[in-house]
């Protein structure tokens, strides 16, 4: 049962941090740092992620992507009410009465330094909780549960073109010019994430175009899954301003904003330099994989990107991480992050070293002829 449980550490994570939350002054600072730390850490230390393993109970697995949908709504509002000014007297009343917190002390021992790793740590667990496991689910495109549960995990970053552009659209350009999430060498990584976030809206609403003009549906309608996307995410943050007033929603909103640029971060990472010719096909050698166990088990195994562009019908169990020709990063996923966001310098600097190796080793002669120019 171990390998069962392993992939529920994401959700018992966001419910720990919640717990360290209602615990008061510190404590939240306290975990943000051994979070990151432990992951940082514990991503170069254990053995590396090499093992496709065999699951007779595949119910199982997709339980520990369903449940975060109920811990990030959690979540959610007990952030929103730390930051709000507007929370209901049943909620207060509700959390003295169940747990003997007094929120209003609470609210009141919360540091500055606190607060900031407050609002750090949900944009992580938005990320992990969230968007991983959305875009797991927003594959699946036959199954009408998983669509719904995906569509609802992407609102809250307000990313609903992930579950379009994502799918049809850059699975199909990956390491094209075309393509908004491919990175560029040398590319500077805010001025990218800028890019690829308006670029991505332009593309999914183009392809959401097609699909209905296809359909006879008229664009403004609801048969328009960019339109339905943004109504979830207001759905969610007109709930959060009833909830926790202006300030409140405001503060969702940041941790939205935040964590979409988190998943440019990780797209910049996942293509970073890599080329591609127009009409070839897509090969192990277009996405950087990263075998690190812990960056594994809190991303859905995303880490095996490359066989996740070979067949995008497999289950994040089912996908394997041993593919020779496929190039590897350095470090796990959150370092290589961290890497990228604060010292973009050094990221490019570690990073230029591998993409020698992968224009000597991996790259057709189109392709290396294509980075010199």
């Amino acid at each position: 049962m171990l390998k069962y449980f392993k992939h529920y550490i994401p959700a018992l994570t966001g419910i720990l941090f919640i717990i360290f939350v209602l615990m008061g002054q510190n404590y939240s600072t306290y975990f943000a740092i051994a979070w990151s730390l432990f992951l940082i850490i514990g991503d170069y230390v254990f053995p590396r992620d090499k093992e496709i393993q065999q699951f007779s109970y595949p119910a199982i697995l997709n339980f520990t992507i369903y449940i975060n949908l109920p811990i990030l709504f959690c979540l959610i509002f007990l952030v929103v009410s730390i930051f709000g000014d507007n929370s209901p007297d049943w909620y207060i009343e509700g959390l003295y009465s169940m747990f003997n917190i007094d929120f209003v002390q609470l609210v009141d021992s919360f540091t500055l330094a606190d607060k900031i790793s407050i609002i750090f740590q949900t944009t992580l667990l938005i990320g992990i909780l969230g968007t991983v496991p959305g875009h797991e689910l927003t594959h699946r495109k036959q199954n009408k549960i998983d669509m719904f549960i995906g569509n609802w995990l992407l609102a809250f970053s307000w990313d609903c073109t992930f579950a379009i552009e994502h799918v049809y659209g850059h699975h199909k350009d990956v390491c094209l010019d075309e393509d908004p999430a491919s990175a560029k060498r040398g590319e500077n990584i805010y001025l990218f994430i800028i890019r690829a976030s308006f670029e991505e809206q332009i593309s999914g609403w183009k392809l959401e175009a097609g699909r209905l003009k296809r359909r006879n549906h008229n664009l403004f309608s609801i048969h328009n899954r960019m339109i339905i996307g943004y109504l979830r995410s207001l759905i969610i943050t007109v709930s959060m301003f009833i909830f926790g007033g202006l300030i409140g929603m405001l503060s969702f909103l940041l941790c939205a904003f935040f964590a979409k640029s988190l998943l440019e971060g990780i797209n910049y990472i996942e293509h970073y330099g890599l080329v591609r010719e127009k009409g070839k096909p897509v090969g192990m050698r277009h996405s950087w994989n990263s075998n690190h166990l812990l960056s594994s088990i809190y991303l859905c195994n995303v880490t095996r990107h490359s066989d996740h562009h070979r067949s995008t019908t497999l289950k994040f169990w089912e996908l394997n991480p041993t593919h020779n020709d496929a190039p590897l990063l350095p470090y796990g996923y959150l370092s290589m992050l961290y890497l990228v966001l604060i010292t973009p310098l050094l990221y490019k600097k570690i990073m230029a070293k591998e993409l020698i190796e992968w224009d000597q080793n991996s790259a057709t002669e189109y392709e290396r002829n294509y980075t010199m120019q």
